[in-house]
């Protein structure tokens, strides 16, 4: 590799001043290069010297004042202040901290840009509209200058101006009165921001405009774009003989003007006169013909995957190597994926990222409906968060019994008066606030408590330690800034907690010398490395196609020579090619795929180089296959060993009864059957969005239960007219019945929440469906069997290994009657209510009798009716089915080619026996192992899809 740029201004320094440093001042744009820079000098001088002074350019500059530094947030307070007090002067209602904040950002960073750039504030403001004026003031201009000015003002010169060009004339009248009260806040507060600092060094009003004779000579290091405030100090200097410049460059884009990355310092030296120190620049890309790895890779986090592979691959590095960030936001996904290795990160660790801001934000989330909405409940999943976060340390037990009662009563919101949580650290985490202004004094309490919290139970890390710190001095600085002002509401102050504290980072620092370095391209000003690894270099990405807002268009800009986008495409141009002239092992990576945040597009600078340089690009294109379902095993479950055993253990031995639905459930799936009833898998609790068909059956069930319970057992038949008197009790019974399920007292449909309601205006349709069929169709009933859940259990003989045994079988049964029809006919039913869409209709009884059964309705309800049977001696029970939304058209009976009534039921029964003994008996043969149906729908709902999906996919392929 060459010499490092820092190497060589380390000799260099050698040279010219020898071992007579004391004095000498050098001035880097930021502190990573320091440390380099020290070391380099070490290795040069071999001996132990008096070091020189390092500063950066602020920390320089700053001793030219006595005054200390607003802080962003102070600087904004004052603003919207003086703001304010200008619209009451002008007859004009004051705006709100809400109204002003998206524009006192732009504001703010206007003034500092035309600070730096020594822009006339009066002139750029100035109220134009006819080309005289402009001629007359801008003549000192460029006929291309006074052409951009011309092209400004003539959009507002048209007759007549829109209200948006109204507001922007007026606020530009405002701005340079505004500007100069600011800057007189500044002075009175004894405070500055720094382009204030460097527009007062320039015009020589600061308290010590000869601080640079301290020193007997000032290094300017690996400086590049410079604002005019810097040329005109430069350029002063120099000319005093108190300033060297070491330029970072190469012949290769310097000598060419078409190449952007030599722009800044072409300007430097050919315009503003200053010299390079290091003389003229080498020619080191234009001759080098070093191998480049350039990785398309398939997606943004691909990129920190595939370098994980690479740095594998490769072996960690033994050489200096840095990681570069074209995007800043591959940080976290990079230290994710990072092989073992120690890193230093001076980038930062964001908050945003860390456990930390996921606590606060929730704290805000709910704030912001307690407090500011004053809502009385909050969404469920607020304390399913907050239970399940690392550092509430909310204990076991108490998260158990508090997810069980919201599960239990499916409360999609929780009244905040119920949650109390008494094991958490945060035990008012779900407390309102007595009033605004205790938000960010709760909030920084909630800050204490964290820091205590992790201290206790553990040494608190020094990334966290930093990161509470720093939002807790942001938050005391906001609080400072909103107490001064009008009362502003709680959803506001979170937006600007949010803002304020989200650009907040922890250093991970390691060593800054040695290992791998991860940082910004722009860290990386003035450093080399043997090795380099860029991300994100995706045109859009380097160069950003976007540039900060501003209040000062394009026109204007140029106009004035203020930055412009082409200015921020040659620094990253810069930022770029300088790498490519010292590293010896470049890898490059970009995200290849297309979306709405991603062009698919590497850099345009990567492009350049491959057509005009002579680096050699060798590409690599992430194979993205097309990727099947793996030939995985299907989970089978032979009957065998210990399954064998429960399977015989539970049934056999211990006679725990089978019902309807386990029979259905293996008609669709053994595999479901073996996990629901031999293994007994419990489907986990949860709080469904969906509406619940089995609970809304549950409700229909038992309100029916309730309307026909007093006419159970009568001797006598019952008119059906009867019925008419409990229409107007339905709506009761419903709510009351909701409210059982939800383990809650409900007395009002005003408090069912929406999906509640949904199921009592289903519920009550249904059962008002149900009660007005009897009446029509029947004069008359008697009530024998009411939802019996106990009685009816049966043994079943069949045969297991040649040997007979029984199974218990077991019927919940809904409703048995006696029915009166119309021509006095007496008709026996075993009747079942069902809420989804289950038919009376079946094409054949084969595919009834069968394996992932046509009618399942059918076969269960038949199942009921045998239980009943055998155990009562009641024959010819007809098989009734209440299906709501079907039965005015299709009736209630179940019907194949014929209806299934009394007298054509015998065969059908004995073929439903003779199908349930078969259905038993391979349950228990131990050949026929538990596995999917591959033919059964899988339904996306059903919690056990995972253990047989390999099946449905095997088929599939």
């Amino acid at each position: 590799m060459n010499k490092p740029f820092l190497h060589i201004v380390a000799e260099d320094i050698y040279n010219r001043f020898g071992n007579d440093l004391t004095d000498i001042a050098i001035i880097f744009n930021n502190k990573r290069p320091i440390t380099y820079l020290k070391k380099h000098l070490a290795d040069v001088y071999g001996k132990a010297i008096w070091s020189p002074q390092f500063f950066t350019i602020q920390e320089f500059f700053k001793q030219a004042s006595d005054a200390a530094e607003a802080s962003q947030l102070s600087q904004f307070f004052y603003l919207f202040q003086l703001h304010n007090e200008q619209l009451v002067a002008e007859g004009a209602e004051p705006e709100t901290l809400e109204e002003f904040y998206p524009i006192a950002e732009i504001i703010l960073s206007d003034f500092g840009q035309l600070d730096y750039e020594l822009v006339d504030i009066d002139h750029i403001y100035m109220e134009l509209y006819d080309t005289t004026k402009i001629d007359i003031t801008f003549q000192h201009f460029t006929a291309e200058q006074q052409h951009f000015i011309r092209q400004f003002w003539q959009s507002f010169s048209i007759a007549g101006h829109s209200g948006l060009q109204q507001r922007f004339l007026k606020l530009w009248k405002r701005l340079p009165k505004l500007y100069k009260a600011f800057k007189q806040k500044l002075t009175q507060e004894k405070q500055l921001n720094y382009p204030t600092l460097y527009r007062n060094l320039v015009e020589g009003h600061v308290a010590h405009p000869d601080f640079i004779q301290r020193y007997k000579k000032v290094l300017f290091v690996g400086f590049n774009a410079l604002s005019k405030a810097e040329v005109h100090l430069f350029q002063k200097w120099q000319e005093e003989g108190r300033a060297l410049f070491y330029f970072d460059a190469d012949a290769y884009y310097m000598d060419d003007v078409q190449q952007e990355a030599g722009l800044f310092i072409r300007r430097n030296i050919k315009s503003y006169g200053l010299v390079n120190a290091l003389g003229e620049s080498p020619n080191i890309l234009g001759n080098r013909n070093t191998t480049v790895q350039l990785y398309a890779c398939t997606g943004k986090n691909s990129q920190t995957k595939i370098l994980h592979d690479v740095l594998e691959a490769s072996g960690l590095p033994d050489q200096s190597a840095a990681i570069l960030l074209a995007d800043e936001s591959l940080l976290v996904p990079l230290l994710q994926s990072l092989p073992d290795v120690k890193p230093n990160i001076t980038t930062g660790y964001p908050l945003t990222q860390s456990p930390i801001y996921g606590l606060l934000n929730l704290w805000m989330d709910v704030q912001g409906e307690i407090s500011h909405h004053h809502r009385l409940k909050i969404p469920f999943q607020y304390i399913e968060t907050f239970v399940n976060h690392p550092l509430t340390s909310v204990s076991m037990t108490e998260r158990e019994r508090l997810l069980k009662d919201i599960t239990d009563k499916q409360l999609f919101e929780v009244d905040i008066d119920m949650i109390t949580i008494a094991s958490s650290v945060f035990p008012r985490f779900f407390k309102p606030l007595t009033n605004p202004s205790a938000l960010i004094p709760t909030l920084v309490h909630l800050l204490d408590s964290l820091l205590a919290s992790i201290a206790a139970h553990d040494r608190i890390s020094q990334i966290d330690s930093n990161l509470l710190i720093e939002t807790k001095k942001v938050l005391n600085q906001l609080k400072q800034g909103i107490d001064n002002i009008a009362p502003t509401s709680i959803a506001f102050q979170i937006g600007l907690i949010r803002k304020a504290i989200a650009p907040i980072n922890s250093a991970i620092e390691g060593d800054p010398l040695n290992g791998l370095q991860i940082m910004g391209l722009l860290e990386s000003r003035c450093l080399n490395f043997d090795q380099v690894y860029i991300l994100g270099a995706n045109e859009g990405v380097l160069p950003k196609t976007s540039s900060s807002p501003t209040f000062l268009p394009n026109s204007l800009r140029r106009a004035y020579d203020l930055p412009v986008l082409e200015n921020q495409d040659a620094l990253s141009a810069y930022l770029f090619y300088r790498h490519f002239q010292y590293s010896n092992r470049l890898h490059v990576f970009y995200n290849s795929l297309v979306d709405e945040s991603s062009t698919g597009e590497e850099s345009r600078f990567i492009k350049q180089l491959q057509f005009e340089s002579n680096f050699h690009f060798v590409v690599h294109t992430q194979q993205q296959t097309i990727r099947f379902p793996e030939n995985s095993k299907e989970l089978v479950i032979p009957k065998e060993g210990a399954i064998w055993h429960q399977l015989w253990n539970t049934f056999i031995v211990e006679k725990k009864k089978l019902a309807a639905t386990a029979l259905t459930t293996y008609l669709q799936s053994p595999l479901q059957f073996f996990l629901k009833y031999v293994a007994e898998i419990k489907e986990p609790p949860t709080i469904s969005h969906e509406f619940e068909m089995n609970r809304l059956g549950t409700v229909i069930h038992n309100v029916m239960e309730t309307i026909l319970k007093p006419y159970k057992g009568l001797a006598d038949f019952t008119p059906t007219k009867v019925l008419k008197t409990k229409l107007p009790e339905i709506d009761e019974l419903v709510v009351r019945e909701i409210g059982l399920q939800y383990h809650t007292e409900i007395t009002s449909v005003d408090v069912l929440n929406s999906m509640q309601r949904i199921m009592h205006k289903i519920a009550s349709a249904y059962i008002n469906v149900y009660l007005q069929y009897d009446m029509e169709h029947y004069k008359a009933f008697r009530i024998i069997e009411l939802e019996n859940t106990e009685d009816y259990t049966f043994d079943f003989p069949i045969l297991i290994n040649g040997k007979e045994e029984t199974i218990r079988l077991f019927g919940i049964i809904d409703r048995v009657d006696e029915v009166l029809t119309h021509d006095n006919q007496v008709r026996t039913r075993i009747v079942d209510y069902k809420t989804g869409s289950d038919s009376v209709e079946f094409k054949n009884l084969e595919k009834v009798f069968s394996p992932n059964t046509e009618n399942k309705a059918l076969v269960q309800t038949l199942f009921y009716a045998y239980v009943f049977e055998q155990v009562t001696g009641r024959k010819q029970l007809e098989p009734h089915l209440y299906v709501a939304r079907r039965m005015r058209e299709e009736g209630t009976l179940f019907r194949g080619k014929e209806i299934l009534e009394a007298e054509t039921l015998t065969f059908v029964k004995e073929e439903f026996i003779t199908f349930l003994r078969n259905t038993l008996e391979e349950i228990f043969n131990s050949d026929i192992p538990f596995r999917h149906s591959p033919e059964s729908m899988v339904y996306p709902s059903d919690p056990y899809t995972l253990f047989y999906r390999n099946a449905v996919e095997d088929v599939e392929e």
